[in-house]
């Protein structure tokens, strides 16, 4: 497959106001975890380890802790020019206005797309605990001929209410989504489970550029209640199967699939345990995808055309 152009959107601006006292004084995404290291480091990882290197991380809450942080620990041009971790924060996209929610947020910034020509648009949460090899979520979304793709796993139906649940057909094409309902959707032959998003997608830039349009034009601003259940009634929308994601240097010892929401407080500190102890079931120290990017094996990627677009002042 010939090598995509990607750009990635980091969705990191929410309060976090379930997670009170904790994001009193933090954002969600600078949240401790064991190690030293802060919650959107775990995504930042994920996507330079999948060489996926020009990446916008779009801010609101409390925003200087965060530049801050990515001045400081992914400065990631000082290796290769090309690449970039890029803060953004309202008042640097199109109109200069407060970004009203996710699908708004990015709509914001599409002009720091107009000079790189994007085969692909990576847009994922910054509040999530997983380790995942996002080349092969392109690959499958490529072997779809999707126009948008929706990373997925299976959740106990008990707890999927709190997420987006997406039903599918045997193809793995999106039927139906549906942010946070009442009651969720089991999935064929897992009466126990519903599949459910994990907030991280990919677009085709022409298929997100209207969408994002016609959705602000309505007056709506979020992906999980808007865009998405909109998008999969006229386009080829997919569900990623994330638990057949491989990412090399996994312990034996660490749950397969792992992945959590740390958005409520018993959450963040179930995570907490989760990596902690001799045996943890999430294991921050993979010397084959490490957390830190100056410790990365990998060599990067052939040089790219794409340009860096800065915010204007």
């Amino acid at each position: 497959m010939v090598a995509q152009r990607i750009v990635a959107f980091i969705l990191a601006g929410g309060e976090g106001t379930r997670l009170h006292p904790f994001t009193l004084a933090l954002p969600k995404p600078a949240l401790p975890l064991a190690g030293g290291w802060r919650v959107i480091d775990v995504v930042l990882s994920n996507l330079y380890n999948s060489k996926i290197r020009q990446i916008f991380v779009l801010l609101q809450y409390k925003p200087d802790i965060l530049v801050a942080h990515l001045q400081r620990r992914w400065n990631i041009a000082s290796l290769h020019a090309e690449d970039f971790v890029e803060p953004v924060v309202p008042g640097s996209g199109t109109t200069g206005r407060a970004f009203k929610g996710t699908a708004h947020a990015v709509y914001e910034c599409l002009e720091l797309l107009d000079a790189s020509d994007p085969d692909l648009i990576a847009v994922f949460a910054a509040d999530h605990l997983y380790r995942m090899d996002v080349r092969q979520m392109v690959s499958f979304h490529a072997a779809k001929r999707a126009d948008a793709t929706v990373a997925s796993l299976p959740l106990a139906l008990e707890h999927a209410s709190e997420f987006g649940v997406v039903c599918t057909d045997c193809d793995s094409r999106i039927l139906e989504f549906q942010e946070k309902p009442d009651r969720p959707v089991p999935m064929p032959g897992r009466p126990r489970c519903a599949l459910v998003s994990m907030g991280n997608y990919l677009f085709k830039p022409e298929i997100l550029y209207a969408a994002l349009h016609a959705a602000v034009a309505r007056g709506e601003y979020d992906f999980g209640r808007h865009v998405l259940p909109r998008l999969v009634k006229n386009h080829r929308v997919c569900a990623y199967d994330f638990t057949h994601n491989v990412v090399p240097g996994a312990s034996p010892r660490e749950q397969p699939g792992y992945w959590r929401d740390v958005g409520t407080v018993e959450a963040y500190r179930a995570a907490q345990h989760d990596l902690a102890g001799p045996l943890p079931c999430f294991d921050m120290d993979n010397p084959a995808w490490p957390m830190d990017w100056r410790r990365t094996r990998q060599e990067p990627e052939e040089p790219r055309m794409l340009q860096r677009a800065r915010p204007a002042a």
